[in-house]
């Protein structure tokens, strides 16, 4: 039986990062919808999300015909690039080298680039609106799906990986139902810098298994990559902010 120490670790993950994720993708659905109803909204947003359920059934039985440890490496060094990568754009927003990402500006460029193509035929703005959302659920599901996957596979933990993502994807939902309104209150950069820290430890934990590497503590081992992370990403702010006032005048 799986214990909530071994499982916590992945469900926070999936659900951190399915929440970033889901709060972009609100938004374009949100702008299709304001500017040219519901229907194609609704439409795009669900072929959208049966592609990725199509999906995670045809990865889930080619993943237990991959050897575990190949399974684990290959995970592991995605991850940790995945990780990395969200983890230096949340520490240059952190420092202000580039701007935070803005859900409320990202709404404005959505609708005002759909009021554009109103001169079209309704068909054809139906057809523009529908493929608008649909893109949109794909685009960010599908880091979605890696992540579940990627904190999942090989330790039994894909079904409680899944129900964090879920459970972000119903919370995100829920809230654009109630306020409908793009949710720009959500702390997104400090939840984009927290993922960043989990992913990359979750990378080098699973490198590790598929070199063959016997962690001290096993599963603990994570929590230790997570704490060293979390230090070395917060001196990286406070060293780009220090750099960055050096360079203004």
């Amino acid at each position: 039986m799986i214990s909530w120490a071994t499982a916590a670790p992945a469900v926070t993950a999936a659900f951190l990062a399915s929440l970033v994720e889901a709060v972009e993708a609100l938004t374009i659905v949100l702008a299709v919808g304001t500017v040219r109803g519901w229907r194609p909204a609704l439409t795009g947003t669900g072929a959208g999300l049966a592609l990725l359920v199509l999906l995670v059934l045809a990865l889930g039985p080619l993943l237990d015909r991959v050897p575990l440890h190949a399974l684990q490496l290959v995970i592991g060094i995605l991850l940790l690039l995945f990780g990395l990568r969200w983890l230096r754009k949340a520490i240059l927003r952190s420092a202000g080298i580039i701007a935070l990402h803005d859900e409320t500006k990202a709404f404005a460029k959505e609708e005002a680039s759909l009021r554009a193509a109103e001169g079209q035929h309704a068909t054809q703005l139906d057809w523009i609106a529908g493929i608008t959302a649909f893109k949109a659920v794909v685009l960010e599901g599908l880091e979605v799906v890696f992540i579940v996957i990627a904190v999942g596979a090989g330790r039994g933990l894909l079904v409680p990986a899944a129900m964090g993502a879920v459970a972000a994807c119903l919370v995100v939902l829920l809230l654009g139902i109630i306020i409908h309104r793009p949710l720009a209150r959500v702390p997104e950069n400090l939840l984009k810098f927290g993922v960043g820290i989990m992913l990359s430890a979750f990378g080098v934990f699973w490198t590790g298994e598929g070199l063959g590497v016997d962690w001290p503590g096993q599963d603990l081992a994570i929590v230790a990559f997570v704490a060293v992370f979390l230090l070395v990403g917060l001196a990286t702010v406070k060293l780009s902010v220090h750099k960055a006032a050096e360079v203004t005048p």
